[in-house]
């Protein structure tokens, strides 16, 4: 009796193809927080009009005043990836997860986790009486704002400082992912992990840009959703109009 096992080989490919088609449907997707033309999925808090732009791809922070620019809606569980360069040295900005967005009474920024993004001529300009700041403030330090708590893995204070040093200088740039899951938050500096914090007190909330006194560009930020956790009303920020 013939036996067609290429016809059954076909089959089977066939099969095995239509349903990893449909696993991959159903799988969490890559989508992009900024398509590259303007600022849409972004909402002004409190900078001017021109703080913000769009050129050659990138979104261009002009620095002043100091505030931030926040995402459309809120996110809880999530991947992130977000590029970004320096233009002025000692350069300061950062993002913010989990963010209530709402300026604070004493400064012009909002509460939420922080992930710094400084530029290392900070240090040098910073230094005072010939005593330098520690060099790993530059590079990706977690820390709670605005009455937002967390437990550092490498504690600075109540900060949590990165391990290694892998930070690029003006006018290069750099990559930070971020894994946000039920209040821990790791981030990878230019392709390797090296911070983490846990246990942040809210870890659901709007993401935003932020406007710190220098000039700094932001491109390919995508954000990968995760399902949710058991986050409780105190644990969320207030929902914005």
């Amino acid at each position: 009796m013939k036996r067609h096992y290429p016809a059954l080989f076909g089959l089977m490919i066939l099969t095995l193809t239509l349903a990893t088609a449909g696993i991959a449907q159903s799988l969490p997707q890559w989508r992009p927080l900024f398509n590259g033309k303007d600022l849409s999925g972004w909402v002004n808090v409190n900078t001017d009009p021109d703080t913000w732009s769009v050129k050659d791809g990138m979104i261009v922070c002009k620095g002043h005043p100091i505030g931030v620019m926040r995402s459309d809606r809120q996110y809880e569980n999530f991947l992130l990836h977000v590029e970004w360069r320096h233009m002025e040295a000692g350069g300061n900005s950062g993002v913010f997860a989990w963010s209530n967005a709402v300026p604070g009474e004493k400064n012009r920024l909002p509460n939420g986790l922080e992930i710094q993004m400084l530029d290392p001529e900070w240090v040098r300009l910073n230094t005072k009486d010939g005593v330098e700041p520690p060099i790993a403030y530059v590079h990706g330090e977690l820390f709670g704002v605005g009455g937002v708590t967390a437990v550092p893995d490498n504690p600075r204070g109540t900060r949590s400082k990165s391990i290694e040093n892998r930070v690029k200088g003006r006018g290069e740039w750099n990559t930070y992912d971020v894994v946000a899951v039920d209040g821990t938050v790791k981030l990878a500096v230019n392709g390797k992990f090296v911070n983490g914090i846990a246990k942040v007190s809210q870890k659901k909330g709007y993401l935003c840009l932020e406007s710190e006194g220098a000039e700094i560009h932001f491109r390919n930020i995508q954000i990968l959703e995760l399902p949710p956790g058991v986050t409780t009303p105190e644990q969320t920020a207030p929902l914005l109009p």
